[in-house]
């Protein structure tokens, strides 16, 4: 064979190198792209434990925030109520002297000069307390020719009459008050009853 020829089928030395630990490195690096199959199942459950923990962590908050929520609406409700209906034990105290006065209208005689007025002095004193305590939610309850309603009447007794539908009040021995739509004493009423059937005829 000619020199050229062989010197073209030599390989230098110093570009075999190159080669070999380039191929090294590969190698290196393809191990480390490959993970341990234990690692990765490690990695998944510590994954698995954080989302779950994050997800009871989230629910937490959430229920925490709702409990809030729920105390607020409660305080503001037992604040509103506290507010309406601060004035009941006084208002109650009241009851008896509204009584008194309305007595003391029903058996003066506003017609007599001596004493018109007394008379008109205790209607003047009756109609402020009643002003005054309408102004804090505090009204009347006079049901005369309506529907009997266990709710804010208490019925003394039954009449026959055939002026009124059976079931409606006749007339109120003593009226009731509510102070903002809670009943502080019930109105006392007569009710009737529809006229007895002759059962002999």
């Amino acid at each position: 064979m000619s020199d050229k020829t062989h010197q073209a089928d030599a390989v230098p030395e110093n570009e075999q190198e190159p080669l070999t630990v380039e191929t090294e490195e590969t190698a290196a690096q393809a191990e480390q792209l490959v993970p341990d199959a234990a690692y990765v199942a490690e990695l998944e459950q510590k994954l698995a434990e954080a989302t779950e923990q994050a997800t009871a962590e989230k629910d937490n908050a959430l229920r925490a925030l709702a409990d809030m929520e729920n105390l607020r609406r409660r305080s503001a409700q037992d604040v509103e109520k506290a507010q309406k209906f601060a004035l009941e034990k006084f208002a109650n105290e009241l009851l008896p002297v509204i009584d008194s006065l309305e007595r003391a209208l029903e058996h003066t005689d506003n017609e007599s000069d001596d004493l018109k007025a007394v008379y008109e002095g205790v209607e003047l004193t009756y109609k402020s307390l009643l002003g005054a305590l309408e102004k804090f939610g505090v009204l009347s309850i006079d049901p005369i020719g309506a529907p009997f309603d266990p709710n804010k009447h208490q019925a003394m007794s039954m009449v026959e009459s055939d002026q009124v539908a059976p079931n409606s009040v006749v007339s109120v021995m003593m009226k009731g008050y509510e102070l903002n739509g809670r009943v502080l004493r019930p109105a006392m009423v007569m009710v009737a009853k529809g006229p007895a059937i002759d059962t002999k005829a």
